[in-house]
Formats: structure tokens, C-alpha cells, sequence
């Protein structure tokens, strides 16, 4: 599990320097709300005492808040939230607040998951679009982390392993179309928004 943290923070530390320097422009929207979703998430873990597992949640709400920290940094760096953006931004909300108060655990577990995930859904959009906004680091990073973390699951249950498996996927996806710029290999230049800007 350190080693999960280690490289997650490996990952961090390189699109926290792209997006200082500009050269990434990470999305508030989804990197607010997983900020919000890890420290939720790991919160709710140490009170049901789930041991080192708890440490990747942790990064999972550790670094967005670093990267929505450091985005206000540059100007540059800053992509344009549009009503997509918003959009999923409310739905992730939704799902949270519903989350919080289900009592039924399944329940409220695929709630949270599809509250991340939705979340996820502006920064998919933008690494189709626009691929050159994005440094794919800390996506593999991600991935190499929670794949250690299901590795280290004694039992399979659904609890151990939806959060865990749900962003290994979508990390995954997220450096691959990034790296290979399969949007924009497609033609889907006319989808670009303007140009980065400050929110």
C-alpha cells in the first residue's frame, strides 16, 4: 500500500509541475470533486478501521486538492468550465448527497462510485478533445496504484473492490487517450472549447 502511495505521489508530482508551469490545465470541476469524494471517502474508511487500504483513498482525495491548489497558480493553466462541465458537476453533487444519507451500504457504495465516475466525465471529455491539456503521468500512476491496491484484497467482496477497480478503469482510459490522441486522430478539433482561461 506505501508503495500504491509512492507512486500515486510520483504521478502527483508531475502534473502539479505541468500545470505551474501551464503546460496542463487540469479541470476544477473534476478535480475539485475528487478531491472531495478521496477525503470522504478515507473518512468514512478509518471509521469502519479498513486498515492500509484506506492509504490509496487517501491519495485519491490528497492530490485533486493539491492540483485545484496549484491551478490557481498560473492563469494559463486553467481550462474553461463550460455547461457540461457544470452539468456533471451537479449530478457528482447529487450523487454525494444521496450517498450520504442511504442507509442501505450497497446502496449508498454505487452511489458514491457513480458520483466519481460522473465526476471523471469532463476530464474524459477534454483528453478526447484536447489531449495536448493533459499530462497522462498521473493517470498511469493512478492506475498502477489501485491495481496494487485490489492485488492486496485478501477477499473479493464488492465493497473491496468497486471503488478500487471503477478508477483503475478510468484512470487507464484516461492515460491511453491522452498518449495516443485518439480524439484528435478522429477529427474532433472542431469540438475545441476557446482557449484556457481563468473561472
Amino acid at each position: 500500500m506505501f508503495l500504491a502511495a509512492f507512486l500515486s505521489l510520483m504521478g502527483a508530482y508531475g502534473y502539479v509541475r505541468d500545470t505551474v508551469r501551464g503546460v496542463t490545465s487540469p479541470n476544477r470541476v473534476t478535480w475539485g470533486l475528487w478531491g472531495v469524494e478521496g477525503i470522504l471517502g478515507f473518512a468514512v474508511e478509518i471509521q469502519q478501521h479498513v486498515g492500509l487500504a484506506s492509504v490509496m483513498t487517501l491519495m485519491l482525495g490528497f492530490v485533486p486538492c493539491v492540483v485545484v491548489a496549484v491551478s490557481f497558480k498560473n492563469p494559463h493553466s486553467v481550462w474553461r468550465i463550460g455547461k457540461f462541465d457544470v452539468f456533471c458537476g451537479l449530478v457528482s453533487l447529487a450523487g454525494l448527497v444521496f450517498w450520504f444519507f442511504i442507509n442501505e451500504p450497497t446502496v449508498a457504495l454505487i452511489s458514491f462510485v457513480a458520483a466519481d465516475q460522473i465526476a471523471a466525465l469532463p476530464t474524459l471529455r477534454k483528453s478526447w478533445i484536447a489531449p495536448q491539456t493533459e499530462s497522462p503521468r498521473v493517470f498511469f500512476m493512478g492506475f498502477l496504484n489501485c491495481g496494487i491496491t485490489l492485488l492486496t484484497l485478501k477477499h473479493l467482496t464488492t465493497g473491496g473492490v468497486l471503488f478500487p477497480g471503477c478508477i483503475l478503469v478510468t484512470d487507464l482510459i484516461l492515460g491511453i487517450l491522452i498518449v495516443t490522441r485518439l480524439g484528435r486522430r478522429l477529427g474532433s478539433e472542431h469540438l475545441l472549447p476557446p482557449s484556457p482561461s481563468v473561472v
